[in-house]
């Protein structure tokens, strides 16, 4: 091979990792080598220390700006686990009854028989609302009006707390009006007053414009290159993607194309479901902060709230991802179809690749985030890979 042939050298990784965590960082450099990787970080915390904290590429996945120390970057779904401990902790505080019926605090909610909708069947996507049969713009989903006004209008797909279904965008809609019916205030405004703030967290649902100079650009990934992973779906996972009137895409597309995440109005805006930002350090320590205390600041859960969040809500085919899945409140548990570290960990994965969760049994909290997509919801394999590695140096 002459040297025009050579393969590019991937880009430096850059921070720190504590001794007896070497093999994630070679796991992370492997992700620019043999999966194509162009702008990530990753971050572990153990015991409320920080004993992972990497990053390197670029802030833009087809570009030249190095990713630095501050980047943070859209985890898309990822958010969901931030939006889950908002209504968990206004539970702890005695705000919110998760057995109440929705109805309690949004009357609106009421209409096509949903009055029998609790709480928490919100946050173990079984509430029955997972699609929309008129997607919102973008524009309105970026109204908070609208959009309640949207899944309170509609009819269930099937009888709520009957069964579940993941609720991609819904999700978002229903649990910001909660929030908002019990506070006064946006979901996004009360995490960062209540959470990023007392934890010093590079965390946001709703992104200041001084905080805009942080974010990386999202674009899809080139394929994988030969020898690279590459995971096939089920058949029928790939038949319910394709076909527009499943409820899988149905669900996907509760919110019709044409939302640019690389807009910073988009930044601005507030989706619990889909649009935080957050530093790799950021949402890493945030899962540190659920399980204990962490270096400079206090545990956000209590015992019961900790036990509440991880608590299976849902398990079994899933209307919506047409795989099996399991729900706690608010947070993906570990299965085949959503790997995590062990049987008791929880957390989230943002479609496109970034996930975060944590491990109470071991004390470790993780979180990748990138602005590399690639297709698939779960399971991606650059942050499997990172999931083996602090596997292994456990």
């Amino acid at each position: 091979m002459n040297e025009a042939q050579q393969p590019p050298e991937p880009p430096a990784v850059e921070g720190v990792v504590a001794p007896g965590y070497e093999q994630v960082k070679d796991a992370f450099t492997a992700g620019f080598r043999r999966l194509g990787e162009r702008g990530a970080a990753v971050t572990v915390y153990r015991d409320g220390h920080k004993v992972v904290d990497l990053w390197g590429g670029t802030r833009d996945a087809h570009g030249t700006e190095p990713w630095r120390r501050g980047t943070a970057q859209i985890v898309r779904s990822a958010t969901k686990g931030v939006a889950a401990a908002v209504l968990l902790l206004l539970h702890q505080r005695g705000q919110l009854d998760l057995e109440a019926p929705v109805v309690t605090y949004w009357p609106q909610y009421k209409e096509h028989g949903k009055d029998r909708t609790l709480v928490r069947h919100l946050l173990g996507h079984r509430a029955g609302v997972p699609a929309l049969d008129r997607p919102l713009t973008p524009a309105e989903a970026m109204d908070q009006d609208r959009a309640a006004a949207a899944v309170a209008a509609q009819a269930p797909a099937w009888e709520p707390g009957t069964d579940h279904g993941y609720h991609a965008q819904t999700y978002g809609f229903l649990t910001a009006e909660i929030v908002r019916r019990v506070t006064g205030r946006s979901l996004g405004s009360w995490a960062a007053a209540h959470i990023a703030a007392p934890l010093g967290l590079d965390l946001w649902i709703g992104l200041p414009e001084e905080e805009r100079w942080r974010v990386g650009r999202l674009a899809p990934l080139d394929p994988l290159p030969a020898g690279g992973l590459r995971s096939r779906p089920r058949r029928d996972i790939a038949a319910a993607y394709a076909d527009p009137a499943s409820l899988t895409r149905r669900a996907f597309g509760s919110v019709a194309p044409g939302a640019d995440e690389n807009d910073p109005a988009y930044w601005a805006a507030e989706l619990p479901a889909s649009n935080g930002i957050a530093t790799a350090r950021g949402l890493a320590r945030f899962y540190a902060a659920l399980i204990g205390d962490v270096d400079g600041g206090r545990r956000l859960f209590t015992p019961a709230t900790l036990a509440m969040a991880r608590t299976q809500e849902s398990e079994g085919p899933d209307r919506v991802l047409v795989a099996r899945s399991r729900f706690g409140a608010g947070y993906m548990l570990h299965s085949p179809a959503t790997p995590l570290l062990a049987p008791g960990s929880f957390g989230h994965p943002g479609r496109g690749g970034s996930l975060a969760f944590a491990d109470p049994e071991s004390g470790l909290a993780l979180a990748y985030v990138t602005n590399g997509l690639r297709k698939g919801v779960t399971a991606d394999p650059r942050a499997q890979a990172l999931v083996r590695a602090v596997r292994s140096a456990l």
